[in-house]
């Protein structure tokens, strides 16, 4: 005892040794402050033990640390590579962050590989249930902002291996970065091998050590999509392409070290590749694309190139080898002429192409489109955007030869005029049934004499937004040219009024379902009162939002006329209680969406013609209608319980 407390006693001075100290303990003369005549009671007494040990350190004693914390990382990953199953790893993992950083490093099949307790009967059966819930991968996860961290990553790495296994995974950084790093993807790579689909978004923190763990721990991988990650290059790329044999859908989108040789990698080891996207990677150019379709010539059908430093050489090899491809979308791609597109047209490779969007490439001129048209006899959709250089003549050209085109988008596309218009409706084949122009401000209204000739009864859909020069000449002069359109948008257009309106709603034969008047602020009560007689057996979705000169007289032949309404939408109107009280008293109403934003002069008398209509209603706005109280808000919120309200 003396040597613990550090001081010296000789040896018959050291404490009890286990004999009495003195001869008769109850020796009264012992005690020198009580007197002969005072009683004394001894009772017995046992030596006093010590209930926890001590340890010393120097001159400092300190209590033992007996926690499993006390283990180093290597003795708890043998620990928990022995865990019997993955519910209790799970569970495990919910203790520390310790422990759950530990349980995402661990792969599949590094559990029970030192297993000497388990009989190789049960460890073949449990890891055979493992493998079956592991390869089914049927959840899919979704990080975004700050919720993005690698603990986050390895919970889902831990957890969902135990309920179904993680398929898809979506991690996008938020404006101040994210807190991802190659330690995240890891504890994913290891945890979830059923993944197929993985989707990383502004992610400026990881790089290709993060990926390349993927392409070895997730084989079964089918979808990538890479935007915003500069940490990422061609080496993880050429991992991903040998190790993923499975990739069927790639993306990659202002990833500015990813270049030629990644694109390589993936024509040569990824032979299942059916849809690339490539946007703003300045070192892709044409030996990359050019490599990428000899090799997938076969099998690659959706291709999407945006804002690339190519030329005319890529167009040409498109043309050759897009054997396969069905949607084609070119943008931004600068560096392009006509002659690129002249040649991508008289390649005769895309025979199959059915969709193909063309957006702010100045080389698509009246000669490209020709040839465009004569190349890809089975085109049915074609998007024309921001084509400054196409005048009316390409586009009656195109028409003539597109025998198969079903749908044609023009927006801003400012040399097109009137003649083009009605040009391409007289000239289309019999099998074009959508017609839409956006922003194209070469358009005025001009009287014509058109030529007799018969109507394009195939068009179904019109769609003229925000053309200021379009009127009522237009108008009228369009209205015998389509006389079965069923879905008309006529949006932002302020030169049109009633009477130019009204020709086009007499001579649609078929019986019109979607109309969308929305900023055709010359409309009034007599072109809609006109409309649900004419076409309100057939109508379902209706649009006058903005138009000021619509009021409750509209609302109360809507709602006589109107059975098979679904979606109304009387923004920015005259209307009042009173029209809303009209709708509410209908019969056979089956009104869906509703949306009376900024009409001020709804007040608390429409509460309940609301609450009648919210049999029915999914959705209903009322912003901006000041007039209502919030406490009628409330109530209404109480009472519409399926009903999404916006206020």
């Amino acid at each position: 005892m003396a040597k613990i407390f550090g001081f010296t006693l000789t040896e018959s001075e050291d404490f009890f040794s286990g004999a009495p100290i003195y001869q008769n303990p109850k020796d009264t003369s012992l005690f020198l402050s009580l007197g002969r005549q005072v009683d004394v009671y001894y009772p017995l007494r046992k030596r006093s033990r010590a209930t926890e040990s001590f340890v010393p350190s120097g001159e400092i004693l300190k209590k033992k640390k007996t926690s499993i914390e006390i283990l180093p990382d290597e003795c708890l990953f043998e620990v928990f590579r022995r865990l019997p199953d993955r519910e209790t790893r799970s569970l495990c993992a919910c203790v520390s962050k310790r422990w759950l950083m530990l349980l995402s490093n661990i792969s599949g099949n590094e559990f029970y590989s030192a297993s000497e307790n388990l009989r190789p009967e049960n460890v073949a059966t449990v890891n055979e249930t493992d493998n079956k819930v592991e390869n089914d991968g049927h959840l899919s996860r979704n990080l975004e902002g700050e919720k993005a961290t690698d603990i986050r990553l390895a919970a889902i790495a831990v957890g969902t291996a135990s309920c179904g296994g993680l398929g898809k995974l979506s991690i996008r950084g938020g404006i101040h970065g994210s807190k991802v790093s190659n330690i995240g993807l890891k504890a994913v790579a290891r945890g979830c091998p059923s993944l197929k689909a993985i989707s990383l978004w502004n992610l400026s923190s990881i790089g290709d050590e993060g990926l390349i763990e993927i392409a070895k721990g997730c084989q079964f991988l089918e979808k990538l999509d890479l935007c915003q990650c500069p940490g990422i290059s061609n080496k993880a790329l050429l991992e991903l392409a040998k190790n993923c044999p499975n990739l069927t859908d790639i993306t990659i989108e202002s990833c500015a070290n990813i270049g030629n040789e990644g694109l390589q990698a993936l024509g040569q080891y990824c032979s299942n590749l059916k849809s690339i996207s490539i946007r703003d990677c300045p070192l892709i150019g044409d030996q990359g694309l050019a490599s990428l379709f000899l090799s997938t010539a076969d099998t690659l059908n959706k291709v999407k190139l945006q804002g690339l430093n190519v030329t005319d050489m890529s167009l040409a090899v498109i043309g050759h080898y897009g054997r396969a491809v069905t949607d084609l979308m070119l943008t931004g791609l600068t560096n392009v002429t006509e002659k690129g597109f002249w040649v991508m047209g008289n390649g005769h490779g895309l025979q199959k192409l059915k969709s193909f969007t063309l957006a702010s490439c100045h080389g698509v001129t009246d000669v490209g489109l020709q040839s465009i048209a004569k190349g890809c006899p089975n085109l049915k959709k074609f998007c024309l955007r921001k084509c400054s250089f196409l005048s009316d003549k390409g586009m009656v050209s195109f028409t003539q030869a597109a025998l198969s085109i079903e749908n044609l988008q023009l927006e801003e596309c400012h040399r097109i005029t009137q003649l083009g218009l009605f040009g391409t409706i007289l000239n289309c084949g019999a099998k074009l049934k959508a017609l839409s122009l956006v922003n194209c401000l070469g358009i005025k209204d001009l009287s014509l004499n058109l030529p007799s000739t018969t109507p394009c009864k195939s068009l179904q859909s019109l769609s003229i937004c925000n053309c200021p020069g379009f009127g009522n000449v237009s108008l009228t002069l369009l209205s015998k040219l389509c006389p079965q359109l069923q879905h008309v948008n006529l949006s932002g257009l302020s030169g049109i009024s009633d009477s130019g309106l009204l020709p086009l709603l007499k001579n649609c034969e078929a019986g019109l379902v979607n109309v969308n008047l929305s900023g055709c602020v010359n409309l009034t009560d007599k072109v809609i009162s006109s409309l649900t007689k004419l076409h309100g057996w057939t109508l379902e979705v209706l649009n006058v939002d903005g138009c000021s000169k619509v009021t409750d007289s509209s609302l109360v032949a809507i709602s006589e006329n109107c059975p098979l309404l679904n979606d109304l939408d009387v923004s920015k109107c005259g209307i009042t209680d009173f029209g809303v009280a009209a709708l509410a008293q209908a019969n056979q109403f089956n009104l869906q969406i509703l949306s009376v934003f900024g009409c001020s002069a709804l007040t608390d008398k429409s509460l309940f013609a609301l609450m009648k209509l919210g049999d029915s209603l999914l959705g209903l706005n009322l912003r901006n209608c000041n007039s209502i109280s919030t406490r009628s808000i409330e109530l209404l919120l109480a009472q519409l319980h399926r009903c999404d309200i916006l206020y």
